[in-house]
Formats: C-alpha cells, structure tokens, sequence
C-alpha cells in the first residue's frame, strides 16, 4: 500500500515537471550566480538547468568584472545542453540583445547613448554602448581633426547614433555631432551677449595666411588679416601667435550663421586722419618700399600709410622698365607727394621728383654749339643715339652725319659702342629730346664758301660736267648745275655743248637754299642783268639807237 502510494507521488512530480514551460533556446533568461571558480561563473538559470560563463564577459572595456555568488543575471540561453550535460550561457550575448532594444528606441527618439571607446580599427575606433559594439568614423570624433585618440580611451562619453541594422549588427555613431550641438548652444549664449562694437579678450586659436580664429571663450571670431593693423601685414604670423590673448573689437555678428568678424586695428588711431597736415603736396619724405609690382612700387611712409609710386613716376630715364630693375623689396628711398585722396585713403608719389630733370641740367650746362663726347647706344634706320652726361641719349639724324655722303650711306661707318663727338644743335626739355650733328664738327663748307655771295651777285664758276639738261659748274668746292634754259639769253645759244670742262663762266646767283646746299645760277638772268644796266646808263631804245649801239658804247665804255 506504502509502495503504491510513492509511485502515485513520483509520477504526479514527474507530470509537474513535465507540464511546466522550459525556456525556449535563443532567449534571454534570468539566473543566480552558485559559483566563481577557474575565472568562470556558475550560473542556475533553473528548471535543473546549470552553465557557465568566462568573467570577462562581466566586465566593461578597460574595467574589472563585478559578479559574486549569489548574484541574480540575465543571460541569453544559446543551448539548453552541451556534450557535457551543461547550458550554454552568455552574459555578452544577453547584454547585447538588451542593448539593441535600449538603442533602437534611443535611435527612433532621436536621443543619446553612453558609451566607450576601447578599440582602434581601420577608418576609425569601436566603441561600446553596453553591450552592443558600434564604429565610430574618424572623421566623426571631434570638430577638428584629433591627432592623439589616446586620452578618450575608455572614457564614458555620449555619442549621436547616425545609422543602425540591427540585421547585420551594424551601428555608426557620432561624437562630433553631439559636440557641434554643445558648441551650438554655448555659441548662442556667447553671441547673445555679444553686440557690435563691444571690446573683448580672446586668445589665437588658429592662424591661417588670410586671418586668425580667437576663441571669445565657447566661440570662435576671425580677424582678418586687414583687420589686424593699419599697416600692411603680410601673414599673420608677423603679428600673433597662437595661444596669445588679444583685446579684439566685434566687428560684425551674423546671427544666422554665427559668424563673427573681429578688428585690432580698430582699436587703434587711424592714421589717416593725420596725413593731410603730415604729408603736404610737394614734400619729400624717405618711405620703405613694401612691395613691387609690374605697374609700381607701394612706400611706407610710416606704419599703416602707404603710397604708391607709379612706374612712370620713377626714373626720368628708364621708361621702359619694371619697377623691380629700379627698387628693390625694404630698400629707403625718397620720395615726393604728387597727390592724395583721403578718402580712398591713397598717396601718390614720386621718386623722379627727388632728382633734378636730367634734360634741364644738361641744357644748362651744355647749350647749343657745345662739343660732346659718348658712345652709341643704338643704330636706327634714322640715325644714331649717342649716351650722354646724366643717363641721357641724343640723337644724330641721318641728315646730320656728313655734309657730302647720303645719310645712309655715312650710317654705314658707325656701329654699337663707338666713342663718337658731336655738337649739340637742339635740345627740348618738354619733349625730352637732344638733337646732335656730327657734321657741325667741322664747321659749314657752304656757309663759309657762300659767306659773301648774295642773291643777284655775279660769281665765277668752273664748268666741271657737260649734260643734256645743261652744264654743272663748281664754286669755292660747292657743286652746282646750270640748266639749259639758263646758259643764255639768246634761245640759239642754250646749247651746253659750246661749253667745255674747266671753261670759266660768269653766272648771276638767283637762289641760295642752304638746306639743299645749292646755289642756283643762270647766265640768262645774268645777260638780261647786264642790258638793264647797259640801257639805264646809255641810252634808251626809245631813242632811236639799236641794240647794238648801246651794247657798243658800254663796251667802250669799258674799255675806257
């Protein structure tokens, strides 16, 4: 009876245990720690179930696992029996599907999760969001590129989930993000106490070639580099250096973007309001030359006015030149004010000015008729250029070479680099132009040979050439030429053939060009010359008496 009643007591048990719901494999069960032996933890998760987990995977990235006997953990049931007779546990796998469900709806919320970087992999870090591992983008761990990631390792810190897959275990979260928003914040309530025209400290945060970033304490300002001092500033760097506190002016504020513009300079005395009374029109002052450029040279007169010295304002000889040949980069030199506008804040100067004109000096000193000396500068299809006392060149026409070869014919004789002298005949100081002769040297041939000749004196030529068109004769070496209609009174007589080389005949001068350096004559004008005379001293033809008569009796007359 005792017997039958045991076997009713086990088999009622046995169907008890049977009907009770056992734990599907792949979910996430509640169990008590029996047990920490050989770094592992035994864990009864019930329904006579039994496994074992490593300690690590109780532990936080870079922390000590924190679990005792007794202790009540979820697990997550990968088996419900192993060849050993044991549950397969994992604490990881439980925190990790516990972290997913916490951030699914922390990403759905749009709101932050805590986590820690504990790892370095390509193109970024891992980071732990308890439990679940997610990749943080380099590019997604600070505002500005991070050199070192050292000092963030380990340290729990929120972070913005940009994308997750719960499929492929995926998750990309942003530290940046969750600054830029911090930064965002503090930049309002920095800016909103920020007016233009209000002065504050700030410290160089950043120099770049256009400007420095100054931190105002949570937001950063530009100075640019125009900004920084009335001077002309060629880098920042010559100025500031990073780390430095600086007393900056708030320029502007632009309450949309944020963006805030400061000035140094602004807080110093403008120069310009000086320059009116310092620099009058025509004073010279001596300036540094801080740049050169193809159209001239800009001169610091003093720190933050600068002028500009046109190319054709500096040399009274070099014409042609880049400002470069003539100046160079912090050379002194003076210079003259020739205009300024101060409300283009602009001064125009002049460094020819300082010197006297080289043309005017030498009109003093050399006037025309004085002997030069130089070389020859250049052979042109015109003539010569002869370089001169003061960096100056005067030209010698062609026409002004020779008094008896062609121009380009006495040209020929010349060439580049030749000491040469001349006279001086011309010079024109507006122009800037000084005409020489070469010729003049030895004087004018046909001004000395003709000195005493006028026009309607009777001279004696020699016939030195017979040609159709007439005769060519020469007086005192001067060449000339009497035409056919001109060797005589009479038509019949007009042959040049009735004269002969080295024939001396008397000639009436009718013209004298001294440019073409010829003399015109005419035995023509000179006979008619003659009957005029014959007749007012002897007779009139009205008179009844011939020609012939009166003609005669001025013969006698002579012959008397």
């Amino acid at each position: 009876m005792a017997q039958n009643a045991s076997m009713e007591e086990f088999e009622t048990l046995l169907n008890e245990s049977l009907e009770m719901d056992t734990p599907n494999e792949g979910t996430v069960v509640k169990g008590k720690v029996i047990a920490v032996e050989a770094g592992q933890a035994i864990i009864d998760v019930g329904y006579k179930m039994e496994g074992r987990v490593d300690l690590k995977e109780f532990a936080n990235p870079g922390e000590a696992p924190e679990i005792a006997a007794g202790d009540v953990v979820e697990v997550y049931l990968r088996s419900a029996e192993n060849a050993r007779g044991e549950a397969v546990l994992s604490r990881e796998m439980a925190r990790r599907e516990e972290a997913w469900d916490r951030l699914e709806k922390a990403y759905a919320d749009d709101q932050r999760v805590e986590g820690a970087i504990f790892g370095r992999v390509k193109g970024g870090f891992t980071v732990d969001l308890g439990g679940a591992v997610a990749f943080l983008p380099g590019s997604q761990v600070d505002v500005r590129p991070v050199r070192d990631a050292g000092p963030l390792m380990g340290l729990k810190q929120p972070f913005q989930i940009l994308k997750m897959d719960r499929r492929r275990g995926n998750i990309v979260v942003s530290r940046r993000a969750i600054l830029e928003e911090s930064r965002a914040e503090q930049r309002a309530e920095v800016i909103a106490k920020l007016s233009e025209g209000d002065t504050v400290d700030g410290v160089v945060k950043n120099i770049t070639e256009y400007g420095a970033f100054v931190d105002l304490g949570g937001v950063d300002g530009l100075l640019h580099v125009t900004d920084m001092a009335w001077r002309r500033v060629n880098h920042p760097s010559e100025i500031l250096s990073i780390g430095e506190t600086v007393k900056v002016q708030v320029i502007k504020i632009n309450k949309d973007t944020h963006r805030i513009s400061l000035g140094m300079k602004q807080l110093q005395e403008d120069p310009w309001d000086l320059v009116g009374a310092k620099y009058p029109l025509g004073s010279v002052h001596t300036g540094r030359v801080t740049n050169i450029t193809d159209y001239g040279a800009f001169v610091e007169l003093e720190p933050g006015v600068e002028g500009l010295v046109h190319v054709s304002e500096m040399s009274w000889t070099k014409k042609n030149v880049h400002p470069g040949k003539i100046v160079s980069t912090s050379q002194e030199v003076e210079v003259m004010v020739l205009e300024i506008d101060p409300s283009k804040r602009r001064v125009s100067l002049g460094l020819k000015q300082t010197q006297r004109n080289p043309w005017e000096v030498f009109a003093e000193t050399h006037p025309v008729g004085t002997e030069v000396e130089g070389e020859v500068k250049n052979i042109t299809e015109f003539g010569l250029f002869i370089g001169l006392p003061g960096d100056i060149d005067g030209m010698v026409h062609l026409s002004d070479l020779s008094w008896d070869e062609r121009g380009e014919d006495a040209i020929q004789s010349y060439k580049k680099g030749d000491v040469v002298k001349a006279v001086v005949s011309e010079v024109d100081v507006e122009k800037e132009r000084i005409s020489l002769s070469i010729k003049a040297l030895d004087g004018d041939p046909f001004a000395e040979a003709v000195g005493g000749v006028k026009r309607g004196s009777i001279i004696t030529v020699e016939v030195t050439a017979i040609e159709d068109g007439g005769i060519e004769v020469e007086y005192e070496g001067m060449k000339s030429f009497i035409r056919r209609s001109d060797l005589s009174r009479d038509r019949s007589e007009q042959r040049p053939e009735r004269f002969s080389v080295g024939d001396k005949v008397d000639a009436r001068v009718t013209n004298i060009d001294s440019k073409s350096r010829r003399l015109g004559l005419s035995i023509k004008a000179r006979e008619i010359a003659e009957e005029k005379e014959a007749v007012q001293q002897y007779g009139s033809s009205d008179s009844g008496a011939s020609l012939g008569d009166i003609l005669g009796a001025a013969l006698k007359g002579d012959d008397d």
